[in-house]
């Protein structure tokens, strides 16, 4: 490490600074004249590797949300959005794919739509947090939305939504100056006297990576800067299951008076308060760990150009501040140190940590994965309300609970100062957090109150071992609701074999349970194979008997040698060299991109699915063709129930394009379409395409986001049934009906729907087809609009008649439909009448309503329906009809429940029961399900009793 900063004093730091600062003015970034593709920045890339590994999700979501009491005007507020996505670019942008380079490219401006859901201040809770979690598309764009809460008409809660990618700190101040601008005179009626932005993102994005070749010194010298770094070495524990990068937030408050004294500390030593709070986090971690070098990262912004000080866009990037707190010094001491290193990465801020991250190679990592830029610290202010003119504002916090480090130690500066620690749950324990915590506010306590003290001197005690636990494995297998019994055995020097006893209709196999495991844990915790047992086997005490375990003592599972040598050889050509089989990805220098690209080029090499994120999560050239064994195994037993499965050519006459058909609904389609005979060409993922390769199904692999294979599948069918959803991701769901109806060239076109399209109607009895009343949902909207775009296209230019089946909560036997029963809109039922509590509904009487419940279709009856629309005998084309098998109290539901699960839980009726739930449970509405209803008789088994008995097992 290199150690000159520590004796230089801080008065020679800020005159360097000075120094510096007083050379020559850098040229300003140019502004382009075009505007079409343009590369991402650095911090836009790691953005969409984040995205493209399935690592992103709602955790680069930024939400922004403020209660409004007054005349809100929602249609200036619309006008106003759509005029600041006119002005910056960034923010109607969308992010594509040329061979290996990302793109961004800017989409034409657009109305932006701000959705009214009708809400009481009590539920607005939850529903920020659902519309604020919900992922955005970054391929199709945009990457803003909007949705308003009406609590009475003059008073809403706005939340306006953005991708990270879009926007950073510095942006937000700026938009929101802006848009009250814009919105006082779309008032008006007015043009906003705003200038023209100096730059778009894209410019920036442009000069960034136009002087990449002038920053490899300074690559270099960092790279000798951090060289022996490690993480902080936490207590860190493997997670227990699929790592949900969940977070949790542990605050303490901070007498004003420590805060002024932290800021005269500061001033006594020409420190800022964020450098006397860094300063204090790195001792709270010394006295944690015993470490004396210790590394930490921390957000630095590229603002400091005047020409980048009004632009909207990710101009940030993560500086590694590596302090020496060697030799017990003073505190004071330290805070020089920590200064002298602060400044020092400052100057360099415009290197892009992500090119230092690729020049450490494994040095950038721990031996078990973690990052070495795993812990933060910042002082932070709670956010300020959207202004907007004629309104009282108040900020509203919306927590995602979504951790982006592994540790985070802030200060939170304002009126209550606070001092908090947020962590990733899956990393870090919660004694080991409240430890963190008691030490870090009593350490800044004790500094300000006294900075000259040595470090040995202040408080703080070492954080305990994470206490022994079982294996990671066998904790997330016991955890997964249908196995009922687990068991991982470790090998010395080979991967584990886990053995598991499933229950249940349906349950998974092996091979799934193992990608399950694939998805969640370190690549060195996965077994090598789920075995399956009828029984675990087990001694007189109750011990496992391990002697007669199938394989335990066996060695290494069989791996295809010549599928080893394929992926050493690609490890080595996009790496630099061939490594042995067991070498680890990381050690090899890989990194995110790298193992995008490795993945897409052993995709074309042996043509098994594989993704970027399982290169991250296997790691060693070995676990790699395991897995590529495992799945090549999964198509062969596809091939074997379907010989003679034709490739890829022209569709066989009469083919039917399904979508969704590995799903609960899209099973049972399936299922029907092969008892009449009708060939089939159905979409799945490459990694589901075995669910769906049975005899006379012909396999398109694909995805709705992968708009391409949409094209492709839908070439030279007959007939289109389009089941597939994202369930959270309308967006998408509406690009990819897009694409299919511009492919779709003759036949009929059946789209399954959803009630949730009409919303909360008025009146009690829905006929079929009627129009939707607000507030509805971003799903609900979002099946409408798939419906529009269907029912405008069809008859047209050759096409066939078209129609929308809108199905409410579908039941059957299939294990996706059993999973919603007891995990989605009826989940909270099954799970108290499971845990035998009460099962608390809302009483009918005490909101002038006759009664609330379910509306409900069987599986089959859903597939025959649909099947009638697609080929006449529905008598349904160019309509939108309802698939409804019965309606079903929400009282005779959970007692049947109850009856099923053998719970002793009774259903209570309140006035007032939960708020959050009541929205959901406050269900009056019937159905008509006219056009369809001798499709829709119930056949044998298709009530509603013999249904949940089939689902609950």
């Amino acid at each position: 490490m290199n150690r000159t900063d520590r004796t230089l004093p801080q008065a020679d730091l800020l005159r360097l600074a000075r120094q510096r600062a007083a050379g020559a003015r850098p040229e300003a970034v140019p502004r382009s004249t075009g505007q079409g593709r343009a590369p991402l920045s650095h911090a836009q890339q790691r953005m969409w590797l984040m995205d493209r590994l399935g690592q992103g999700g709602a955790r680069y979501n930024v939400p922004v949300a403020t209660r409004l009491r007054g005349p809100l005007d929602l249609g200036a507020l619309a006008d106003a959005l759509t005029a600041l996505t006119g002005r910056h670019s960034v923010l109607r942008t969308r992010y594509g794919r040329l061979g290996e380079d990302p793109y961004q490219e800017p989409l034409p401006p657009a109305p932006v739509p701000v959705p009214v859901v009708t809400a009481t201040p009590d539920e607005a809770g939850a529903l920020l947090r659902a519309e604020a979690a919900r992922p955005f598309d970054l391929a199709t764009g945009p990457v803003l939305r909007a949705l308003a809460l009406r609590h009475a008409p003059d008073d809403h809660t706005v939340l306006l939504t953005l991708h990270h990618i879009a926007v950073d700190g510095g942006s937000l101040p700026l938009v929101a100056a802006e848009l009250a601008t814009l919105y006082a005179a779309a008032l008006d009626r007015r043009p906003a006297e705003l200038p023209e932005p100096p730059l778009q993102y894209a410019d920036f994005a442009r000069w960034e990576r136009s002087g990449e070749a002038e920053l490899a010194a300074e690559v270099e010298a960092w790279a000798d800067r951090l060289a022996g770094a490690r993480p902080v070495p936490l207590p860190r524990r493997p997670p227990a299951g699929p790592r949900t990068r969940a977070a949790a937030l542990h605050t303490e408050p901070l007498p004003a008076e420590t805060l002024a004294g932290l800021r005269q500390l500061g001033r006594d030593h020409g420190a800022t308060l964020f450098a006397v709070v860094l300063a204090a986090a790195f001792a709270t971690l010394h006295r944690a760990t015993g470490e004396d070098d210790l590394t930490l990262g921390c957000v630095s912004g590229h603002r400091s150009r005047p020409e980048l000080r009004r632009l909207v866009g990710l101009c940030v990037n993560t500086l590694p501040i590596r302090a020496d707190l060697a030799g017990d010094p003073s505190f004071a001491e330290l805070l020089g140190r920590v200064g002298g290193a602060l400044l020092t990465a400052q100057q360099h801020h415009r290197v892009p940590f992500d090119l230092v991250v690729e020049r450490l190679g494994a040095a950038a990592r721990d031996s078990d994965g973690t990052a070495l830029l795993s812990v933060t610290c910042d002082v932070v202010r709670r956010p300020d309300p959207l202004r907007l003119p004629g309104l009282v504002a108040e900020a509203v916090e919306v927590d995602l609970g979504l951790a982006k480090f592994d540790l985070g130690l802030f200060v939170e500066d304002g009126p209550q100062p606070r001092c908090l620690v947020q962590y990733d749950t899956d990393a870090l324990g919660e004694p080991a957090a409240r430890q963190l915590l008691a030490g870090f506010g009593a350490l800044l306590r004790a500094v300000a109150e006294d900075g000259g003290r040595r470090l040995g001197q202040l408080p703080g005690e070492p954080l305990p071992a994470e206490p022994g636990r079982s294996h990671p494995a066998e904790a997330a297998l016991l955890a997964d609701p249908a196995v009922a019994d687990a068991l991982v055995v470790e090998r010395d020097g080979l991967p584990p074999l886990a053995y598991a006893v499933v229950h249940g209709p349906g349950a998974p196999g092996g091979t799934e349970l193992r990608i399950r495991l694939r998805s969640g844990l370190p690549a060195g915790l996965v077994p090598a194979a789920v075995t399956l047992l009828d029984a675990m086997p087990r001694l007189a005490d109750g011990a496992v008997d391990r002697a007669r375990l199938p394989g335990a003592t066996c060695g290494a599972p069989p791996t295809n040698g010549a599928r080893v040598e394929t992926v050493r050889a690609a490890f080595g050509e996009l790496l630099g060299t061939r490594p042995d089989p067991d070498a680890d990805f990381f050690a090899l220098g890989g990194q995110s991109l790298l193992a995008v690209r490795l993945a897409e080029q052993l995709r074309e090499r042996t043509g098994l699915p594989l993704t970027g994120l399982d290169i991250l999560e296997q790691r060693t050239p070995r676990a790699v063709a395991v897995l590529l064994d495992t799945r090549e195994a999964d198509r062969r037993a596809a091939a074997a129930r379907q010989p003679g499965r034709p490739g890829r050519g022209p569709a066989r006459a009469g083919t039917v394009l399904l979508t969704g058909g590995t799903g609960g609904v899209g099973a049972a389609l399936l299922q029907e379409l092969l008892a009449q005979g009708r060939p089939v060409r159905a979409l799945a993922r490459p990694e589901s395409a075995h669910l769906v390769a049975l005899d006379g199904v012909e396999v398109a692999e694909g995805d709705l986001a992968d708009l391409d294979s949409l094209r492709a599948a839908a070439e030279g069918v007959d007939t289109v049934i389009h089941a597939a959803c994202t369930f959270t991701s309308p967006e998408v769901d509406v690009a990819a009906m897009r694409v299919l109806v511009d492919s779709w060239r003759r036949g009929g076109f059946v789209f399954v729907s959803s009630i949730d399209a009409y919303g909360r109607p008025a009146g009690v009895e829905v006929a079929e087809g009627a129009p939707a009343e607000l507030p509805v949902s971003a799903y609900g909207q979002g099946k409408l609009d798939c419906e529009r775009i269907l029912l405008a296209a069809a008859g047209t230019q050759g096409r066939g008649p078209g129609s929308a089946v809108r199905s409410p909560i579908v039941w059957g036997p299939h294990r996706r439909l059993r999973d919603q029963l007891r995990w989605g809109s009826t989940g909270a039922l099954f799970q108290a009448a499971q845990a035998g509590q009460p099962l608390v509904l809302p009483d009918p009487a005490a909101y002038g309503d006759a009664w609330y419940g379910a509306s409900w279709v069987h599986s089959a009856a859903l597939a025959r329906a649909v099947l009638g629309c697609a080929d006449g005998s529905g008598r349904a084309d160019g309509r939108v009809v309802n698939a409804v098998s019965g309606h079903l109290s929400w009282a005779e539901l959970a007692t049947e429940l109850a009856r099923l699960l053998g719970s002793a839980s009774t259903v209570e009726l309140r006035a007032e029961a939960d708020p959050q739930a009541d929205a959901e449970l406050r269900r009056p509405w019937r159905y008509r399900a006219d056009t369809l209803a001798a499709l829709l008789r119930p056949e044998q088994g298709e009530d509603w009793r013999s249904v949940l008995a089939a689902m609950v097992g």
